[in-house]
């Protein structure tokens, strides 16, 4: 895109951006409404636009000055000092320029929201559910690091082998939805069990899913479309952990969605996170439903976030990791594991949102 159409462009962006500005320090709004919370959110985004905006307002500037000083210049050091400068110049307009079309993406309204994660064994057997524990304690190694909260909502614990069948917990802070929503999917793991002999790799599996968090004005549970009971909660083997029926399990009676909480200490809180995650769980259904209608042309190479979808390799024995979607390959994953992901999410995310961007930018024959 030429220089000045692009400003022209993100003309009526600034527009928007003075006129918010305007609104919020009118002081008309109710600072606790979540009208305002929605349109402080938009003018946070839209002054990020704005200041890579002016930065390059600037830099094209001096790029017109440039190329008029060398229209004009004799003296071959100054010549070959304006040159350099004018590369360098041309080089941040474009760095700039791409900055500013990421930051046009529209954001995903539940990139802010907290998370559930449900971790599943798959093929493998006791393997599988080694390391379900072990992708446990990796994200609530980076979650702690981070100085979020996690809650363990729900735990089936394989009896000897250790690890888990299945553990669902939720995390607490900032963004969570932005930075882990790229870790639904399949994650197959390599390595030498304990128990073999031999020396040989067995392949395991593990399904991830990752749920926003659901509002209170999300859903409105209809109580007549519940199905609730209650019993003793269980640990590894089947055996009774309580003398109290505090296990709490909810069936969705008309998706068939059955949801289960025994880790809280009463009943009254184990249905409490067992309706937490249930709210998640048919708002992950009803979006899953709107973006199949909307978005079904759309074929991201980042994934869809399929539960089904193989998206990583874990290789103990050469200590490697492969994303499979863009192709990242890491030998570090001794470090991985102990909750190193931000290299791993920072590349998935710069990956979506160009291809994201790509089709967005079409939309305006950019």
């Amino acid at each position: 895109m030429a220089n000045q159409s692009f400003l022209d462009f993100l003309f009526p962006i600034s527009e928007k951006y003075q006129s918010l500005q305007k609104k919020l320090s009118e002081g008309d709004i109710d600072y606790s409404s979540k009208e305002y919370q929605e349109i402080q959110k938009e003018y946070n985004r839209l002054e990020k636009i704005v200041n890579l905006k002016n930065l390059y307002e600037k830099y094209f500037r001096q790029i017109k000055e440039t190329q008029e000083l060398l229209k004009e210049e004799k003296d071959d050091e100054i010549l070959l000092m304006s040159q350099e400068e004018l590369a360098s110049l041309q080089e941040n307009l474009e760095k700039t320029e791409k900055a500013i079309k990421l930051s046009l993406i529209p954001p995903d309204p539940n990139d802010d929201k907290n998370i559930i994660i449900e971790i599943r064994a798959g093929t493998g057997g006791d393997e599988a559910c080694i390391f379900a524990g072990d992708l446990f304690r990796m994200y609530s190694m980076f979650s702690e690091r981070q100085g979020f909260k996690v809650d363990v909502l729900d735990s089936n614990e394989q009896s000897g082998a250790g690890g888990y069948k299945e553990i669902v917990f939720s995390v607490s802070g900032k963004d969570l939805f932005s930075l882990l929503k790229y870790e639904r999917g399949v994650h197959r793991v390599q390595r030498v069990p304990d128990t073999e002999t031999q020396g040989r790799v067995h392949t395991s599996t593990v399904t991830v899913a990752v749920l926003p968090e659901a509002e209170e004005t999300d859903f409105t549970l209809n109580p007549d479309e519940l199905k609730i009971e209650v019993c003793r909660a269980q640990g590894a083997g089947g055996q009774h952990v309580n003398k109290t029926e505090s296990a709490v399990k909810i069936y969705h009676l008309p998706t068939g969605i059955v949801v289960q909480c025994q880790d809280g200490r009463s009943q009254h809180k184990n249905k409490e996170k067992a309706l937490k995650v249930l709210k998640a769980k048919l708002k992950e259904k009803e979006e899953k439903e709107r973006k199949d209608e909307v978005d079904s042309n759309r074929r991201s190479q980042i994934g869809s976030g399929e539960r089904a979808e193989k998206i990583r390799t874990y290789n103990y024995p050469q200590n490697r990791l492969t994303d499979h979607r863009i192709n990242l390959t890491l030998y570090n994953l001794d470090i991985v594991m102990e909750g190193n992901i931000e290299e791993i999410i920072e590349k998935l995310s710069l990956a979506d949102k160009e291809e994201v961007l790509e089709d967005y930018l079409k939309s305006f024959k950019m």
